[in-house]
């Protein structure tokens, strides 16, 4: 199994807890989702660039400019600097952090990553 194959469902359900957040009207929550599918998400360039426009989507409808700008920033720096490996560990994507920043991860992020680490090997 590669690592995108392992990596989807993880993200997939991430993506439906943002989306659920956003209809309970919870911003906090559903943009912790995609700071969670970022940090499972950023050894794969797809994937990595898919959270990132969805972050930057985020911005768009929150009307953010900051985020937006800081968005599009990382959104280039996912598509080109991901498959060399140029990405913090941890790293949640969000404007709020330093993109070269690495954070710790989460128990519960740590786990996903061993089991996508496991299958994709």
């Amino acid at each position: 199994m590669t690592y995108n194959q392992a990596v989807k469902p993880h993200i997939d359900a991430k993506i439906v807890a943002y989306k659920t957040a956003l209809s309970n009207h919870n911003e906090r929550e559903a943009f912790s989702a995609l700071e969670d599918a970022h940090v499972i998400g950023q050894h794969s360039t797809y994937y990595h660039c898919i959270i990132h426009f969805k972050m930057l989507r985020h911005g768009l409808k929150n009307r953010d400019w900051k985020a937006v700008f800081g968005q599009v920033v990382r959104l280039i720096g996912a598509a080109t600097k991901t498959s060399i490996g140029l990405i913090p560990k941890g790293n949640t994507g969000g404007t709020n952090i330093s993109p070269f920043k690495s954070l710790p991860i989460s128990s519960e992020n740590q786990a996903i990553l061993d089991e996508i680490n496991h299958a994709s090997s």
